[in-house]
């Protein structure tokens, strides 16, 4: 064990007990932001419906320039409580998930890419007239991110809660494949494409 030079008294080694004290303060950190997004989300909502859904306009209608400023603030608007309440648990598990394991910079980069490709790709190829909204871009994105990072960090454990992620959600991936049911598709296979990119784009050099 070290000394302590000024009182000579012995001082415990730091590394694994700080390592462990560092990983629960990111779990409560990555908790807490995620709780908040979350919770922004609903309240967002709660206004929107006593404003007679006047918040939809933020949703993005395809190749209108002026609606490019709505590509970030379409993720956090929703089409009623129900689509709300199906984006609210995996946004919530896949966020914690993402900013636990990767630090709450990296996971605020990765997510802001992850909007910005899935709003940008809805802008871009979605039918004319329509208007699209909601968090399931991002849902898809951090599903992408999550299974691929490790691999590019060749991290071990990050590959295993890749790997945990993958068992847990991968039904999801029909999200990505067009359909008439209204669901758009191509925000959910542009939120994957950025999520699939941004490994690279914030890859760990440590």
């Amino acid at each position: 064990m070290a000394h302590d030079p000024l009182f000579d008294r012995p001082v415990p080694p730091a590394g694994p007990r700080t390592g462990r004290r560092g990983a629960l303060a990111d779990a409560r950190a990555a908790a807490l932001v995620m709780a908040a997004w979350v919770g922004l989300l609903w309240l967002l909502e709660a206004v929107d419906t006593a404003g007679g859904h006047a918040l939809d306009t933020y949703g993005v209608v395809p190749r209108h320039p002026g609606e490019l400023r709505d590509v970030i603030p379409s993720a956090f608007i929703h089409f009623g409580y129900g689509h709300l309440a199906a984006n609210t648990l995996p946004l919530f598990v896949l966020g914690f998930l993402a900013a636990a394991r990767g630090g709450l910079g990296r996971f605020f980069g990765v997510a802001t890419t992850i909007i910005v490709v899935s709003g940008m790709g809805v802008w871009l190829v979605a039918p004319s007239h329509t208007n699209t909204a909601g968090a399931s871009g991002l849902i898809f994105g951090l599903f992408g991110y999550l299974v691929t990072r490790g691999f590019v960090d060749r991290k071990p454990l990050d590959i295993a809660v890749g790997l945990g992620v993958a068992g847990l959600y991968w039904s999801i991936l029909w999200g990505v494949l067009p359909s008439g049911n209204g669901v758009s598709w191509q925000g959910h296979l542009f939120g994957l494409v950025g999520g699939l990119a941004a490994p690279f784009l914030f890859r760990r050099t440590t």
